[in-house]
């Protein structure tokens, strides 16, 4: 008798209402399966404003458990209706409530919109980082003409994510590269390590290890005969920005340019930390609650911080998260210790966005948005600036109203599909990312004129702290 199939590994994204005192906010869970058979995930809650926290996956069986670290949550259920239901029981601090996902269902019009054949040229393209020999793929766009062109290569943010870094309804990456490829630049977009195509562990690359990932791209689309060699740049959202400074920073062949979109300023101890305050806060913990999680948080690093043994360090780390009253069992705990301890891990505890900026051999543009609670402006982007500005380094910086950490649009600005709004990429970024980059290029015309001065900022962009420029 032939064994049972097993069940296909969960895909795709799940939404529902999760029940609070004085009402109920929408919980979205997008599940991408890895080439390892792990899985990356991450939560959104659009009202309140949250865009991908890290969620960690267990699947056994139709036995599903999600746990959400940063906001001190978790839910344990069962998958049912062949991936099209998750039910179970949510539960964070102060709060134990049933909850059910449904399956969501991608908008056909925004899909077909979005696969629409574009006035440019389209690739699948790989390439080796030779530091790791991992063949890495991605998506070459170049724009109509002869060229050669100014380029771009896209970084993504922390944790594994596909070429287009995708949530909900919104595909980030796919978004900024089919606007600046219109625009006349040719853009890179690639799977991180795991993801896809691309080869390779994301769960053992710290933040360092993934600058040579894109020194590769940087090497690869130097190579592409459509493109200006020398006018060949870096732009990186979240920590691709910290890897794309990185690499402007390093020993070899600097990038033309950076582009820094949420970049951080802080050190990866402080902005983790500042994270999971604010989170915990928006989903309804009070003070008291908030303080013994960040207290459970400082304590844990402190020991990972003492313990180079990783064995040793996750048998106490496991046995201060099952003892902390945090909802974790003794499995959860162990599971989460083995996260805490991995290489990006014990790497970004310590990692000081400003310890290299005095190396950068590049202009570089820092935007961030008001509405971002992930990476504040003031604690982030206004560091960046005045370190870079301090080593003689030429920077300009923008605050954009309203944006947050994804760079969407504030949502009153969003286009209707299907009578339901549709997020999309700010087009005050979009029109200041081409703009600067037009400037720093020396980019002609394209499809749309271009103005290649100093950009402005509008009622929705203002200028932090200045954005005059000094030459080394």
């Amino acid at each position: 008798m032939a064994a049972p199939l097993a069940p296909a590994p969960l895909n795709g994204q799940w939404r529902g209402p999760l029940k609070l005192l004085g009402g109920e906010i929408t919980i979205v869970i997008t599940i991408v399966p890895l080439t390892n058979g792990t899985y990356y995930a991450a939560l959104d809650a659009p009202q309140q404003r949250i865009s991908r926290m890290p969620v960690e996956v267990e699947v056994k069986d139709d036995n599903l458990t999600l746990r959400i670290e940063q906001a001190g949550s978790s839910f344990v259920g069962k998958i049912q209706d062949d991936g099209a239901t998750l039910s179970g029981t949510w539960k964070q601090p102060g709060v134990t409530a049933p909850m059910v996902l449904k399956r969501a269902i991608a908008s056909t019009q925004a899909a077909t919109k979005f696969k629409a054949t574009p006035p440019y040229r389209l690739s699948d393209v790989a390439f080796t980082n030779p530091a790791t020999r991992q063949r890495l793929a991605g998506t070459l766009t170049v724009p109509a003409g002869e060229g050669p062109f100014a380029a771009v290569v896209l970084l993504s943010d922390s944790g594994p994510q596909s070429r287009e870094v995708e949530v909900p309804g919104y595909r980030m990456f796919g978004q900024l590269a089919d606007y600046l490829t219109r625009h006349g630049v040719a853009v890179l977009r690639f799977d991180d390590r795991g993801v896809g195509k691309s080869g390779g562990t994301y769960a053992n690359a710290t933040t360092a290890d993934l600058v040579t990932d894109a020194q590769a791209a940087l090497a690869y689309l130097r190579t592409s005969p459509l493109v200006s060699a020398h006018r060949v740049g870096l732009l990186g959202h979240g920590e691709g920005a910290n890897v794309a400074l990185l690499a402007a920073a390093g020993a070899g062949r600097a990038p033309a340019f950076v582009v820094s979109l949420a970049g951080y300023g802080q050190t990866g101890y402080d902005v983790l930390l500042r994270q999971q305050g604010e989170i915990m806060r928006l989903i309804g913990a009070d003070p008291a609650q908030v303080k013994a999680a960040q207290d459970v948080y400082q304590r844990t690093v402190n020991i990972i911080r003492q313990t180079p043994d990783n064995a040793a360090a996750r048998t106490k780390v496991a046995s201060l998260l099952a003892g902390a009253n945090m909802g974790l069992d003794g499995s959860m705990a162990r599971a989460r210790a083995v996260q805490l301890t991995s290489p990006w891990a014990r790497y970004f505890f310590d990692f000081d966005p400003q310890a290299k900026l005095d190396k950068v051999q590049c202009s570089v543009l820092l935007l961030n948005g008001t509405a971002d609670l992930q990476v504040s402006a003031r604690r982030n982007m206004t560091p960046l600036y005045k370190a870079l500005r301090h080593a003689n380094r030429t920077a300009t910086s923008y605050k954009l109203t309203g944006v947050n950490h994804l760079f969407q649009a504030p949502p009153a600005q969003w286009p209707l599909v299907n009578a339901a709004p549709q997020a999309v990429f700010s087009p005050e970024a979009l029109k200041l990312v081409h703009t600067w980059i037009a400037q720093e290029t020396k980019l002609p015309g394209g499809p749309l004129p271009v103005t290649v001065k100093r950009p402005r900022p509008s009622r929705k962009a203002s200028r932090t702290p200045s954005t005059a420029r000094t030459r080394s």
